[in-house]
């Protein structure tokens, strides 16, 4: 039985063990690709747990950063680990953050433009707040392809049940993939459009490092593990183990994908 499209995001912890902890290692290349220069005052779009916040009160010396996800708990998670005083963070959406008219120079976003009801709003949200000549950037998993570990796993769900299909990340989210990122940057009416992809490894010690986060409830992967009866679950833990190459030492590489994507708001 294929569990309904609801996306759980109730628990930071969950959150970084799942995927938040892989998000953290493609922030600095992203940041780094971006090159805002010092002193800029940032917005952090679906901030979650705080990974790409940390990453730009670490790497880019920002005057400020805002962080505005619609989670509670996450706005919690991030309030709690990040003490910064130059970072504040508040419960918002990706189309109503609450901001003034270009209240920063650079809006960024990580892992959440494919989960937004409607791209064009959240951009047309993200001109408004951008100072004119501003940045607005981010990135997304390549869910169809290059994002491993929810590319196995998807396909190890849909073996199992060919009903989950409708649940794989690689089909729902269809502007997950650069051709459309760059498309919709342009349809609303940011300049310099460009989009490039970003790869980092996934390393996890055993099997168990990888499958544990799946049983946590929290993102559209757990969530479906969670619909499951005991015997379908373990069913699809055993297909998953079996698509997933261990070294000697028990521990499974992966590779995590994702695809950036930049413009500008014009002068």
């Amino acid at each position: 039985m294929t569990a309904p499209r609801t996306d759980r995001w109730s628990s930071g912890g969950a959150y970084e063990s799942y995927i938040g902890r892989w998000s953290r290692l493609v922030a600095p290349e992203f940041l780094a690709w971006l090159d805002v220069p010092h002193g800029r005052r940032w917005l952090d779009v679906g901030c979650g747990t705080g990974a790409l916040t940390e990453a730009i009160l670490e790497r880019c010396e920002p005057r400020s950063v805002v962080g505005v996800d619609p989670s509670e708990p996450f706005i919690a998670h991030a309030s709690a680990a990040i003490a910064d005083v130059r970072a504040t963070f508040v419960v918002g959406s990706a189309a109503t953050t609450g901001l003034d008219d270009a209240a920063v120079d650079v809006g960024v976003s990580a892992l959440v433009l494919n989960f937004v009801p409607d791209l064009g709003d959240a951009l047309a949200e993200a001109s408004r707040v951008v100072s004119p000549g501003g940045e607005i950037a981010g990135y997304v998993w390549d869910y169809a392809e290059g994002m491993e570990l929810l590319r196995r796993f998807w396909d190890a769900a849909v073996a199992g049940d060919p009903d989950a299909r409708a649940l794989d990340e690689g089909v729902r989210f269809v502007s997950a993939a650069p051709d459309r990122l760059a498309a919709a940057f342009r349809a609303a009416g940011l300049t310099g459009v460009d989009v490039r992809p970003i790869e980092v490894p996934t390393a996890f010690t055993d099997f168990d490092d990888l499958w544990t986060p799946f049983l946590s409830g929290t993102g559209p992967g757990p969530a479906y593990v969670a619909s499951l009866a005991e015997p379908a679950r373990n069913a699809l833990r055993e297909r998953l183990r079996a698509s997933v190459a261990a070294e000697p030492d028990g521990s499974i590489r992966l590779v995590a994908r994702a695809w950036a994507v930049r413009g500008r708001r014009p002068e």
